[in-house]
Parts: C-alpha cells; structure tokens; sequence
C-alpha cells in the first residue's frame, strides 16, 4: 500500500519555487495571493486592503502581519 500512496503522491504533488512571503503569512493565504497572480510586494501594493481581506486565507492575524512586512520594506497597500 506504501508503494501506490507513494505513486500518488509523486503525481499529485506539484512544488513550486515561489517563496514570496514564506514564513511571513500562512500557505492559505499565500495561495490566494497566488490565485491573483500577486507574487511581489509591488504587485500587493496595487490592491487596497479590502481587497486582500476578502480572499479566502486572509484575517486580521494574517493581515497584520502583512502590513508589518509591507511596513518593513517601506510598500503600502492602495488607498
């Protein structure tokens, strides 16, 4: 049974090399940033927070330490 889970797994499991925002927020939330096709700060900065809030993964704890990174690299979302 090993060797077919393993089968499984190799097909199913597909790794990506975009590290934006690892360890920073939450995988659920950097798939939905993902799902928009954001994968740099510039890009974040063109969406307000709102925006952000709304998809799916995004809280306040996540929020908040997006801001804080945003804050650190001098970005801000839109107004």
């Amino acid at each position: 049974m090993a060797k077919c889970l393993s089968s499984i797994c190799a097909v199913n499991h597909v790794v990506k090399n975009n590290n934006f925002l690892y360890g920073i927020i939450a995988v659920p939330a950097r798939r939905a940033l993902e799902r928009e096709k954001i994968d740099s700060l510039e890009k974040l900065s063109d969406y307000s927070e709102q925006e952000i809030m709304n998809l799916h993964g995004f809280g306040r704890n996540t929020m908040q330490k997006l801001k804080s990174h945003m804050k650190e690299h001098h970005v801000s979302f839109k107004s």
